[in-house]
């Protein structure tokens, strides 16, 4: 694939890059991701939503519409960045789409996935989100050194606490010292949702040396179901349901800092 060149990015005007991981499946992190970048949207911010889950993208499918150019058109050379985005009518923000089943881009070379982030960085937006795919291959682990910012979803399921602490250690590597900083998903409530965040942030501490902020505690909720199911964005379909409530609520706290 072609590493196409991008211009060095303006660290005045550039977007705040986000990137939104979990090292497990399962646990809600594309929903996450098209819910904050409309909750940012939704407080003046102009987000880009890019589909990092470079072999199985999948935010098309949950906000239901076909992409006619996605991130392998743009390796490929046939339109630019800017140009594959795809505005999302009624929510406010733009996605870039990945390509689901590729191969090809879930083994990017790593000059190319440095290409992308780079131009990424030179796009009109106040934040670029950067839905990263479960697991911790190489690519999610650059594209993850390369935010500003590192979200780490996780539920208090063991694997969750596990896998999301995997992550962080890794991050740790990478790129020592960066803005970490967990979401818990699926709380039963604010109590339960923090001995979550408490279990994680303790293993951080004791065998990292440092204790990542708590971003928020997301609840669970039937509507965000309900919202998936019709591929619809909860903010949409359901703005005043609880898990609506605590996104927006974290959206506020990182819009705050652009």
């Amino acid at each position: 694939m072609q590493a196409l060149p991008a211009p060095e990015p303006n660290p005045a005007t550039r977007p705040h890059l986000t990137a939104i991981a979990s090292g497990k499946g399962g646990v809600g992190k594309t929903w996450f991701s098209v819910t904050l970048a409309q909750a940012l949207a939704a407080q003046h911010h102009r987000v880009l939503l890019f589909d990092g889950d470079l072999g199985l993208a999948n935010v098309d499918i949950q906000l239901g519409f076909t992409p006619k150019h996605d991130l392998g058109a743009v390796l490929a050379g046939r339109v630019t960045l800017a140009e594959a985005a795809v505005p999302i009518g009624g929510a406010g923000f733009s996605v870039l789409p990945g390509r689901s089943g590729s191969g090809a881009l879930a083994s990017l070379p790593g000059d190319a996935l440095a290409t992308v982030l780079g131009g990424l960085a030179t796009l009109p937006y106040d934040h670029v989100l950067l839905d990263l795919g479960a697991g911790l291959d190489t690519a999610n682990r650059r594209m993850a050194a390369g935010a500003d910012t590192l979200l780490v979803l996780v539920t208090d399921e063991p694997t969750s606490l596990t896998d999301a602490y995997a992550v962080i250690k890794l991050n740790e590597a990478d790129a020592p010292r960066a803005d970490v900083r967990i979401v818990v998903n699926l709380a039963t409530g604010a109590t339960s949702g923090q001995r979550t965040y408490t279990s994680l942030a303790r293993a951080c501490s004791r065998f990292l040396g440092r204790t990542p902020k708590l971003a928020g505690i997301i609840r669970r909720d039937p509507h965000v179901t309900d919202a998936i199911r019709h591929q619809t964005p909860l903010l949409t379909r359901h703005p005043n349901s609880p898990a609506a409530v605590d996104v927006t609520h974290i959206a506020a706290a990182l819009g705050g800092e652009r």
